[in-house]
């Protein structure tokens, strides 16, 4: 009876007090709006409402190519690298279990079956000891640690901690595999437009060099003409085929995204543009609750407070209750029976006098880890401020410059019109009509590359914001 009333008083001290600092979310101060935002009367760039600040969940519809819509679909279920962050959230989710097993007893059935000879030269042998002997048992342990200063619930706050990060890291590691196919499907895309281009130029250079050739055999046209448009022709045809092998490495990369072999792998070539899709940016104060990058920072910041806990709770008292009990006989036939049980019950202690400092030691590191989660999770909100800033301020940029570029082709488009008129007539040498549409073709190749920076930079503000990064249930 003394040994249950022992246990019983101590049971109101199971939940005891923590070791643990106090934890509050990290307050991160953030601008009133982004420095890059355009004006407000852009239609495109505009700030949004509170309640529309959220990111599309498919954001890549917007580029307007059912391909890209499929492809992005298949990061899910045939991704090696997405298939690997799942595996290390069940790891976390495993290691929080295991955890959370300290907080209940822990009960052994422990049988045994002994035939055991004992010497007959032992001390203290009695007369009636028998030397050979059967010693059968089926007992049983009990344990559990009365947790006073925390350290089994502090260890589990750091597990959940970190199966959340865990968590935000598989949501991070699909975000940024959806905008690196975006960002590849965009430059495969804009390389199809390049070889359309090209298709269009080579066609016009050589319908410019047989027309070349045949003034030459007229006595019209010069040997320089001749070679000044054999040359063009070549160039572009040089390019065409430096174009087709990057375009090739393009789809490469995009196979291995969807976990498809390259050999195997193929993506029809398209010329149609995609659109310019509309990613709402909202207010800067919305970012860090997007990112998970920013999210799963945040969650070892928890986890590491909560280690500072258990590091100081190894200065007290490691305390157990506990029991065993059982039947022990020495023939199995009679074990269960009321003479052959025995028992033991009470708690124990267990205080570390000395260890040379390692309990010192463990604290500070502990507070060490603390203090570079707090770094980490401050570099990664201030990383998020400045892709977004990055991606606004490229694409306003950039549309300044597709305005000027613009211009620029259509100059060139009428020069080199005017220049190939003029040297039909007469009135003008190839020198004039190969320079037109030299220019030309690096205006308009200029163009659709600035077409396909926009599209790109678009992707990146759509990751930069945190993207389409959903939960997963634990």
């Amino acid at each position: 009876m003394a040994s249950r009333g022992l246990a019983g008083a101590m049971l109101p001290l199971v939940g005891g007090c923590s070791m643990a600092p106090a934890y509050h979310p990290p307050v991160m101060p953030a601008p009133i709006a982004f420095k890059e935002m355009p004006t407000v009367g852009d239609p495109v760039w505009k700030p949004v409402d509170a309640a529309t600040t959220a990111v599309p969940a498919a954001w890549w519809i917007g580029f307007g190519d059912p391909l890209l819509d499929q492809l992005e679909a298949r990061i899910d279920s045939d991704n090696p690298t997405l298939a690997g962050a799942l595996a290390r959230y069940d790891m976390a989710r495993a290691s929080l279990a295991g955890a959370r097993s300290g907080l209940f007893p822990h009960a052994e059935l422990t049988p045994s079956l002994f035939r055991n000879r004992q010497s007959s030269e032992r001390p203290l042998r009695g007369s009636t000891q028998p030397d050979l002997y059967t010693a059968a048992t089926l007992g049983g342990d009990i344990s559990y640690e009365a947790d006073l200063w925390g350290r089994v619930r502090n260890s589990v706050a750091s597990g959940h901690a970190l199966a959340e990060a865990s968590r935000d890291d598989l949501a991070a590691v699909k975000l940024a595999l959806q905008g690196q196919l975006a960002t590849d499907f965009v430059r495969l895309r804009g390389q199809d437009l390049q070889l359309a281009l090209l298709d269009q130029t080579i066609d016009a250079f050589a319908k410019a060099d047989s027309l070349t050739r045949n003034r030459f055999r007229g006595g019209i046209a010069t040997g320089m003409d001749v070679g000044r448009a054999g040359a063009l022709l070549g160039e572009a045809r040089a390019q065409y085929a430096a174009l087709q092998a990057d375009r090739a490495v393009t789809e490469h990369a995009i196979a291995t995204l969807v976990g498809q072999p390259a050999s195997v792998f193929s993506i029809p070539r398209r010329d149609t543009p995609l659109t310019l899709p509309v990613i709402p940016v909202g207010v800067p104060s919305t970012l860090l609750a997007r990112r998970p990058d920013v999210a799963a920072a945040e969650r070892r910041m928890a986890a590491a407070n909560a280690r500072i806990g258990v590091a100081r709770a190894a200065f007290f008292p490691h305390i157990t209750l506990g029991g065993s009990g059982g039947f022990q006989s020495t023939a199995l036939a009679r074990l269960i029976a009321a003479p052959n049980i025995f028992w033991a019950i009470g708690p124990g202690a267990i205080l570390n006098l000395f260890d040379g400092g390692k309990r010192r030691a463990d604290v500070a590191a502990a507070r060490a880890d603390w203090d570079a989660a707090s770094a980490d999770y401050r570099a990664r909100a201030l990383a998020a401020f400045q892709d977004v800033e990055d991606s606004l301020a490229t694409l306003r940029h950039l549309d300044e410059a597709k305005v000027a570029q613009d211009q620029a082709v259509a100059s060139a488009t009428s020069t080199s019109q005017i220049a190939l008129d003029r040297y039909i007539k007469g009135a003008a040498t190839y020198l004039d009509v190969a320079t037109a549409q030299q220019s030309l073709l690096r205006d308009q190749q200029d163009a659709l590359a600035l077409q396909t920076q926009r599209l790109t930079a678009d992707a990146a503000l759509a990751r930069a914001l945190g993207g389409h990064a959903p939960s997963v249930p634990q």
